[in-house]
């Protein structure tokens, strides 16, 4: 049997009614939006796990008492300054952009700064 024959004008209108539903699937116009969103980059790796385990290991030996552990109290406060200027060191070089990658802050300030041109003058 063969295939049923349509007259020429009830094809173009399929055919247009098809055309537009594939025009409909773009609904936003193809352009970059002003800002990025704020996600962490890595959360990273903790610090000073161990010296602060050792510090309420200590803690809970002597009843509570700062005198009996100030060793372990002071090698965990160093831990956390060394590794509070290794952090803020970090952050500088990523400000700096020399990690290669932006941060999302660093972007939206960039894109405040030179904002998509979205009209025609």
């Amino acid at each position: 049997m063969a295939a049923p024959v349509y007259p020429a004008w009830l094809g173009r209108k399929l055919a247009a009614g098809r055309q537009g539903q594939r025009q409909k699937r773009l609904p936003r116009p193809l352009v970059l939006a002003n800002q990025v969103a704020i996600r962490r980059q890595h959360l990273g790796e903790t610090m000073c796990i161990s010296e602060m385990t050792l510090m309420m290991a200590c803690w809970k030996q002597n009843e509570f008492n700062d005198a009996a552990c100030t060793k372990e109290i002071q090698t965990f406060y160093d831990c956390v300054a060394k590794a509070d200027a290794e952090r803020k060191e970090r952050l500088k070089e990523e400000s700096l952009g020399q990690m290669g990658n932006l941060s999302p802050k660093t972007v939206n300030k960039l894109l405040r700064r030179f904002p998509n041109i979205t009209s025609d003058f």
